[in-house]
């Protein structure tokens, strides 16, 4: 597999690249930078014919994609574009998407306003001995020193788990709310898993319709209790759909932020020295590594309300635009050196975009900053010596298909304790490794 500077393999033309990206190519989807990397060169507003049928503009430079951002002529208001937004993502349960993420002002900025003080950062600080505990005692449960698959022993549940004690879910509903969403990722944009996509909406929709009734009949101090004495008086349909886009884009984010950070640092090995010798510098890193390999790759839903032009190239109404952030978040005209890993890299909080721009910068980014602060500081702390299992297999578990919404690991196995289990992991491939970078 080619590294992240190389060419896009088999894809010389530009006819080629676009083709690749467009059809989500398997060496596309295994390393996507070098693709970006040659659109920005070669075509920053480009026409993606995706297997959805529906012609999308890729938007790849920074400045471009900051504009674009914050720019009103492209509309989030899925019911604006609904046959647009039902080939993109089906049709399942509208109601459920029907939220803040996918709206615009005035309705968004209503429904944001009262979605904003569950993450302030004031509230989100105090959570932070209950996250550091939360997380402690996952990784307690991993120890043993056999191959861990730290995604679906730790990053997901650990996001999950935050949002429950978040939102006042009872703990005897955690475990199977876990299981329910871990259904939803892994078959949202599946055809094939449809009928086990349905069945896990259906259970989640009808489970948080009871929690905001009993939590309607019993407030308590949880931040959906706050939801439902809002003063912006959110109806049920409202509060379900709020629930939703918290629980779904929340944890699926953090998650696969957690696995993408952790295997990128631990293929540079200097890096997790230098981290555990000064942890004041985690912070610095999490913001490093959200520009560097983010888990959005592309901006949500998003269609030209009207005919727009972006550096020369004409949008027409009506047509959908993604916005590649990994791709504006490497390009050399905004950052320095993008292509290389710098843990003490300054000044990216607020420049970077990996948490968007504009109206719908994420609300929940000071949450998930701390959960991956909280993460990574405890990885380092409780297991000083873990590395890779099988960096060759780690290469190829990112996430595949046509659609880059995401951009994570399906799995990310590593060993926690080498010595306690005799266990050695494959170094001389991690050394090795193509993608390794500088």
């Amino acid at each position: 597999m080619a590294d992240e500077t190389s060419p896009p393999a088999g894809g010389g033309t530009l006819d080629e690249i676009v083709a690749a990206v467009s059809a989500g190519a398997p060496d596309y989807r295994a390393c996507p930078h070098a693709y970006y990397a040659a659109l920005r060169e070669r075509a920053p507003v480009c026409l993606l014919k995706p297997p959805h049928g529906i012609d999308t503009y890729l938007i790849t430079r920074y400045d471009d994609a900051r504009d674009a951002l914050a720019d009103p002529r492209f509309s989030k208001d899925m019911h604006g574009a609904l046959d647009t937004y039902h080939a993109v993502y089906g049709n399942v349960f509208d109601a459920l998407d029907d939220n803040v993420l996918f709206s615009d002002p005035p309705r968004h900025t209503r429904l944001r306003r009262s979605l904003r003080s569950a993450f302030t950062p004031g509230r989100v600080e105090k959570m932070r001995p209950r996250i550091t505990e939360i997380a402690e005692g996952l990784l307690d449960g991993c120890r043993g020193g056999d191959p861990v698959d730290l995604m679906s022993s730790f990053a997901f549940p650990l996001p999950i788990a935050v949002l429950c004690e978040l939102i006042g879910v009872p703990e005897g509903d955690r475990a199977e709310i876990t299981r329910q969403f871990a259904v939803v990722a892994r078959s949202r944009f599946d055809p094939r898993l449809r009928p086990e996509l349905e069945a896990a909406e259906a259970w989640l929709r009808n489970r948080f319709a009871r929690l905001i009734s009993s939590t309607r009949a019993h407030p308590s101090d949880c931040f959906l209790s706050d939801l439902v004495r809002a003063e912006e008086g959110l109806d049920d349909t409202e509060l379900l759909s709020s629930l939703w886009v918290i629980f779904f884009a929340g944890h699926k984010t953090t998650a696969f932020q957690i696995g993408n950070s952790v295997l990128n640092l631990l293929l540079r090995p200097e890096l997790m020295d230098r981290l555990r010798e000064d942890p004041l510098l985690i912070p610095q890193a999490v913001e490093e590594n959200v520009r560097f390999e983010g888990s959005v790759e592309s901006s949500t839903f998003r269609y030209a309300a009207e005919d727009a032009e972006v550096r020369g190239t004409l949008i027409p109404k009506g047509s959908l635009v993604q916005i590649a952030l990994s791709s504006a978040n490497r390009d050399p005209e905004k950052f320095d050196r993008p292509d290389d890993l710098d843990v003490t890299r300054e000044g990216l909080q607020g420049s970077h975009l990996g948490f968007g721009f504009g109206t719908h910068y994420c609300l929940g980014a000071p949450l998930a900053r701390l959960e991956l602060d909280v993460a990574l500081g405890a990885l380092l702390r409780g297991f000083p010596d873990m590395a890779l299992y099988d960096a060759q297999e780690s290469k190829s578990a990112w996430l595949k298909g046509p659609m880059p919404a995401f951009r994570g690991l399906q799995q990310l196995r590593i060993v926690l304790e080498p010595s306690r289990s005799g266990t050695s992991a494959p170094l001389a491939a991690v050394a090795a490794s193509p993608i390794s970078g500088k």
